[in-house]
């Protein structure tokens, strides 16, 4: 299964990381892109260790994950 745009490079595929979001269908969840960007803030140390990640694929993972947080907040009223 393919996403619409803008999330064309993103990809859901049953048979593949048990339906995690992935990138391009490749066994690379969007999960772990996120995180591979936190570890390397410099995009060119990021490249250079992750050479199958393109500049878009990064962008659309961080669409991906702004898309689809629950920023709802819910205020709890403690028992005295």
């Amino acid at each position: 299964m393919t996403l619409k745009p803008p999330f064309d490079r993103i990809t859901i595929d049953a048979d593949k990381m048990g339906g995690q979001p992935c990138i391009r269908g490749l066994r690379l969840m969007v999960r772990r892109v996120l995180e591979v960007m936190a570890a390397y803030p410099d995009r060119q140390d990021l490249c250079r260790e992750y050479p199958s990640i393109e500049e878009e694929d990064l962008r659309q993972a961080l669409a991906f994950a702004a898309a689809n947080i629950d920023d709802r907040v819910d205020i709890l009223e403690l028992a005295s």
